[in-house]
Formats: structure tokens, sequence, C-alpha cells
């Protein structure tokens, strides 16, 4: 038997269950978890705040583990490949896209080139039930059922260094992708959360003159402030007149040439709209959950700024693969292994779910 946290419902304390040995589909992957990420989504998923998850549930939507058994190949001959279109291999270090499901073949993948829209999509750990089986990190093994993007980690990378950036890193890389950071630019950053963390250290690498962080607690300002952000501005003990001038002064009066949302709070928006200078371009990345609606003057704050602003909704398999060639190349330049706050056993995912709502830590890791 296999031992795994469930989520019961919005509201209800975590449980221990125990669940079967799978039995393994043609094309399906058992990975035994060496640790799952535990993130704002997992926070929202336990307040109720996301529409038509399938509760009960295992969280844990990033994670990292060693194959433990595959299915019969999918078709006489054929291999189960990785993303880069390496054999799987039982031992093998792998992590997986936690979106599945994406058909490749509806209006949004074929023609908007928004899989990220697809309707069939579906996200290991938020949108597939317990009741379907392993379907989350926070258990001792995954079951990866046949088509799920897996991708096989360089024996060069740490997994608490992949894992340390978790699913900021791929949604922080589509973000500064879709901003078009230019040599130079002044990038200011809302929210000290792991996206805008990663932010912080891909935007210096996109070419950002300066880095600007707009956030809290100080202990998350204090990891920006090791990642290379130029400045930080605590929102804590400022007022949002006060940000702006703070913005203002580090920009001859300007404002930022980019600035990229990763809050969560709904005022953030106007409020970034406000900083970032005409003809500049604003990113907004982490309104994943509908915490309610905010005003802002559309002549004002778009029109006459001539403002590009961009909404982005979260990940594909190009981002995580190319996060992974990333934190490969640059875990030595950046400390990304200091975004680990702690590490919890299963028994003490209450705690770190606890721990992560009142963000105590910056990030937390279930490690069966």
């Amino acid at each position: 038997m296999i031992s795994a946290v469930v989520m019961p419902g919005p509201g209800k304390p975590l449980e221990i269950q125990t669940f079967p040995d799978p039995e393994l589909e043609p094309g399906s992957v058992l990975v035994k978890t060496i640790a799952s990420e535990v993130c704002g989504t997992d926070v929202h998923l336990a307040a109720g705040q996301l529409a038509g998850v399938p509760y009960p549930i295992i969280p844990g939507h990033v994670s990292v583990g060693t194959i433990a058994a595959l299915g019969a190949q999918p078709a006489a001959g054929a291999a189960s490949n990785d993303i880069n279109g390496t054999p799987l291999t039982v031992g093998a270090r792998v992590t997986f896209l936690d979106v599945y499901g994406t058909c490749g073949r509806c209006w949004y993948c074929t023609v908007a080139g928004a899989a990220t829209r697809c309707p069939h999509r579906r996200v290991y750990g938020v949108t597939m039930s317990s009741e379907d089986g392993l379907s989350g990190g926070w258990s001792e093994y995954i079951y990866l059922r046949p088509g799920t993007h897996v991708l096989t980690l360089p024996d060069q990378l740490d997994w608490r260094t992949f894992m340390s950036a978790g699913c900021g890193m791929p949604t922080a890389l589509h973000a500064v992708t879709l901003a078009d950071i230019r040599f130079g630019d002044t990038v200011a950053v809302q929210g000290a959360g792991p996206v805008g963390l990663c932010t912080v250290a891909l935007a210096q690498l996109r070419g950002a003159g300066q880095v600007i962080m707009i956030g809290a607690p100080r202990g998350r300002l204090a990891a920006a402030e090791a990642l290379g952000a130029d400045a930080t501005i605590d929102v804590t003990t400022t007022t949002a007149s006060e940000r702006l001038q703070g913005v203002q002064d580090l920009t001859g009066g300007r404002g930022a040439d980019i600035t990229i949302e990763a809050t969560g709070v709904p005022g953030a928006v106007a409020e970034g709209m406000h900083m970032t200078r005409d003809a500049g371009q604003y990113v907004v990345v982490g309104q994943y959950t509908n915490a309610g609606d905010v005003s802002f003057n559309p002549h004002l704050d778009l029109n006459q700024k001539h403002l590009g602003v961009h909404g982005c909704w979260g990940s594909s398999a190009e981002h995580l693969y190319r996060s992974v060639q990333v934190l490969t190349r640059y875990q030595n330049q950046f400390d990304w292994q200091r975004l680990i706050s702690k590490e919890y056993a299963l028994a003490d995912a209450r705690q770190a779910l606890s721990d992560a709502a009142a963000q105590r830590v910056v990030k937390a890791l279930i490690v069966p």
C-alpha cells in the first residue's frame, strides 16, 4: 500500500490515506517521489478558491522523483521517451509537466497557439481526483498517465535546486518572455513569492539594467536581494503613493520600463499600471484565482499611457524545458537553494500548508 496526503475539501483538514499499487497502463510511468512543493496554489485549494476542483485530491503539482516502473510500451518497438526524445528508464531522475490532457487538436492548441487555454487541460495535484489514483505529489508515489510530458533531469542539476524554483520558475519564465525585457530595462516586480523571486533572477538574465522588488515580508525581500534585486520596497511599511514615488525616484521620474505583477492581490494591478512608464509593458501573472474586482481609468491608466498589457496564464512543456536549462546553466550564479525554508514529511503536511499560508516560509517541500 502507498501512503499519500489527501485534501478532502475546502476548509477540511488534510488526511493521510493509503492506496493500492496502481496497475500500469501502456505508456504510463510510476514515479517514486523525492520531493513535491507546497505553493500558493495549494493554499488556494485548501481555501476553495479555485473552480472545478474534483475534491478529494492529492495536492502537489510540481514534483521530482525517480522512475520506479514503466507500463508496457505503447506500440510495438516504440520506447517511451521524455521531452528530449531520451528513452525513459527505471531509476532515472525525472520531473513532469503538471498539465495533462492538452489535446493538440482544438482551436486554442492549433490556431491560437495557446495550449494553456485548451478546454481539455487538466492538472496533476489540482484538477485530478484522488478517487482516480495517485495524481499528486504529496505521496510516496505518483502515477503518470500515458501522454504526460516527462523530462529527465540532467545529472549535474541538484534536485533541490530544481525544486527551490518549483512551479515559480516556468511561470516566471513565461511572464518574462511575454514582457520582452530589453538590455538596460528597469524591471519592477510586484510580489515576493516564488514567482516574483524567480522573475528577479530571470530579468537579469534577460539583460535588465535594474530590478526593483515590491513585496513582503522582510525575509522574502532579503531573498530577492540575495538573488540580485537592486532595490526592495516593503509593502507593509509604505502606501501605494509612496511605492509609486519610490519607483519614480529610481527611474528618473518615468516609471519602470517593465512591470510584472505576481501578487494575487487585485489592487496591485492598478498600482502596477501606475508605476509603469508611458509606452511601457505590464504583465499580469499573479491573478490565478478570482480574488475580486478592481477599477482603473482606461484613459489615464491605459490609453493615454500607451501601455502594453499582457495576461499570463500557466505554463507549457516549453517553459518547463527551458526552466531546467536555465537552472542547470546558472545554478552556481544564483543561490537558488536559499529559497527552500523547510522540508516536511507527509505526516507534517498540515504544518507545511499552514506555514505556506502564513508566509512563514519562502519555499516549503514535502519530502516523503
